[in-house]
């Protein structure tokens, strides 16, 4: 650490009345991260699984995204073909490495192309794969990685998203729980992208532009019951 800055902390913790080895907030830091305690959990998404996966769709619904519910993940590969068409769009989309989409019947399209990795600036369409969802608000849950990489979040103008049904919890807590479970305590992915509906910006003029930051739509397959 520089002089400076040493300094400039100096001052700080002094205007704080706080030491340099302040043993009582260094104990509380560690219990906190321990501990994981949750925060507060509302009512609206305690429901049985029928009724989140209702409530998921109706939220993500009501932030302009569009809900398309599949029987089976086999289904996946003919539901993004008929989005990418019913749009209008090249029949191409970007994924990752993600073993749950890359073993889906992508060769019974036979004019889908599927490109793979990180998107790219010319890239119209991505499919990614939810970790979970959030039903109080209809937010979808997405960890980075090679599987899965960032850039399909917000790089092409449409993004589609698979998500399990089963996958659909009640409460932000629950899927944080999941997180630790999958990667282990104190151990996170380099990014979880919480996403809710489409990206957009009313900034100007208070007119609500789409695709301002980010994909200008978002479709979600819901696979399951």
């Amino acid at each position: 650490m520089s002089d400076a800055r040493a300094a400039i902390l100096a001052k700080m913790r002094a205007a704080m009345g706080r030491g340099r080895d302040d043993d009582a907030r260094r104990a509380a830091v560690t219990d906190r991260l321990q501990r994981s305690p949750r925060g507060l959990i509302p009512a609206r998404g305690q429901l049985d699984p029928a009724g989140r996966i209702d409530l998921f769709c109706e939220m993500a619904e009501k932030v302009q995204a569009s809900i398309a519910r599949l029987p089976s993940s086999a289904d996946v590969p003919a539901a993004v073909s008929d989005y990418l068409k019913s749009k209008n769009l090249p029949a191409r989309v970007r994924t990752g490495a993600d073993t749950r989409l890359a073993g889906l019947p992508w060769q019974g399209q036979a004019h889908l192309e599927v490109a793979h990795g990180p998107a790219q600036a010319d890239d119209m369409a991505s499919v990614s794969h939810a970790l979970g969802g959030v039903a109080e608000t209809g937010t979808l849950m997405l960890t980075s990685g090679p599987d899965n990489p960032t850039t399909l979040n917000f790089v092409p103008e449409h993004h589609i998203v698979v998500l399990r049904a089963a996958d659909i919890a009640g409460d932000y807590e629950t899927l944080w729980d999941r997180v630790r479970e999958i990667h282990g305590k104190g151990v996170m992915p380099r990014t979880v992208n919480l996403v809710t509906g489409p990206s957009r910006s009313a900034d100007i003029e208070q007119t609500l532009l789409l695709g301002a930051h980010g994909p200008r739509a978002l479709h979600i397959l819901v696979v399951g019951e």
